[in-house]
């Protein structure tokens, strides 16, 4: 297994333990996740993956929400509701994973840990959250050309 998928299922079983068990439990995530991977790499991308769900979790829910329809993320099942909140960590959060990766892995993470029905509802979810954060980004706007520096009275010839 690699390494980043094996980050994202000890990162949904810490969520799905606060969840259920409440906010206190994130000071216990480190610890948790060190007990039950030896790999550093793997416990840092975990840890990494419950901070920044847990530091966004209103925001990533009111995400949710608002592209669920006729789904309240209160009764969701609770897997699929915490696979949702890891993926949408990473689609808004996470430069450096393509969102292509972050929703695939999240479609897998559903069906192993999930119904068999829920890959196909966390990738319409993830795919409407990922094509309103497309929308939403402001077009690029092309570096301006340099501007060339005076020579003055120097021998060298401008450029």
């Amino acid at each position: 297994m690699k390494k980043r998928t094996r980050s994202r299922e000890l990162a949904l079983q810490f969520l799905y333990q606060i969840d259920l068990c409440g906010d206190e439990l994130v000071d216990e995530a480190r610890a948790w996740i060190q007990g039950e991977e030896r790999d550093a790499e793997t416990r840092a991308f975990a840890e990494r993956l419950v901070t920044g769900t847990f530091e966004h979790w209103e925001a990533i829910d009111q995400t949710i929400q608002g592209v669920a329809q006729n789904w309240n993320i209160s009764r969701m099942a609770v897997i699929d509701r915490n696979v949702l909140r890891l993926a949408t960590y990473e689609l808004m959060h996470c430069q450096d994973i393509p969102p292509k990766v972050a929703i695939n892995e999240a479609i897998e993470l559903g069906k192993r840990f999930s119904t068999s029905n829920s890959g196909a509802f966390i990738n319409g979810i993830l795919d409407k959250i990922m094509n309103r954060a497309r929308d939403e980004k402001p077009a690029a706007i092309p570096p301006a050309a340099p501007v060339p520096e005076p020579h003055g009275d120097t021998d060298e010839p401008a450029v």
